[in-house]
């Protein structure tokens, strides 16, 4: 796994990620250290469930996904992160343990946070300490309306909820028709949103009902508008379902 230097690019996307959104720049080249970025391959295994949260990482590149396991050896997908993303910190600040395992499903260029380096120069400035803090406490309330949000939706809205807002990060379409993509594949987009992989052909039938065409990862919306309104309904018709 070759290393490389930090390019100012490469800090300034750092700056803008996570726990260090909001802060001076000079701040988070203190924070970060010499901290390097590092290729991994997919399927490399970062971190497993109970290991020490010593560290967190930023992702400059590539995916990847947060998942627990259960006896039988199936995987529960927590999240999927890509570039422009960071994870673990919250258990580095929290227990103290990864909860969950982290695996990288497309090549990534990461950069590893050692917790060590970073609670030094926290302890030596509170006032930077408390806006990492809120940072942190606002991602995850967001979080938690997430995870609210998944559980009160159908499948169908589950799967139109995530088209809406990788079209959304892609375009600044807000009405009309608009074509996008999807950025891996249907079996951990199911995984993702918590579906079932035998529910995701009826949600994918649901959103061709509304106009939404999926040909591989290959996406047509008729009217995102449409797409929103329905993602937004609180109580779906039965057909809906």
């Amino acid at each position: 796994m070759p290393s490389s230097i930090l390019k100012p690019d490469d800090i300034d996307q750092i700056a803008a990620i996570g726990p260090f959104a909001d802060l001076p720049r000079e701040d988070v080249e203190v924070l970060i250290g010499a901290a390097q970025p590092r290729h991994f391959a997919r399927h490399s295994l970062l971190f497993s469930q109970g290991d020490p949260a010593d560290s967190f990482f930023v992702i400059l590149e590539g995916r990847v996904k947060l998942f627990t396991a259960t006896e039988d050896g199936d995987e529960n997908v927590v999240n999927v992160f890509g570039e422009g993303r960071s994870f673990g910190e919250a258990a580095m600040f929290a227990s103290g343990r990864f909860p969950v395992n982290a695996e990288v499903v497309e090549d990534a260029r990461l950069v590893r946070i050692m917790a060590d380096h970073l609670f030094s120069h926290l302890a030596e400035n509170k006032d930077l300490a408390f806006r990492m803090l809120a940072v942190m406490a606002r991602r995850h309330r967001q979080f938690q309306k997430d995870i609210t949000d998944i559980k009160s939706k159908t499948p169908g809205q589950r799967l139109g909820g995530f088209i809406l807002a990788q079209t959304l990060a892609q375009t600044d379409v807000l009405s009309g028709s608009v074509s996008t993509s999807l950025p891996f594949d249907k079996a951990l987009i199911a995984a993702r949103i918590g579906i079932k992989p035998e529910s995701l052909s009826r949600a994918l039938a649901r959103l061709r009902d509304i106009g939404v065409d999926c040909q591989g990862r290959d996406v047509h919306i008729e009217d995102i508008q449409r797409l929103r309104e329905f993602c937004e309904e609180t109580e779906p018709h039965p057909s809906h379902r």
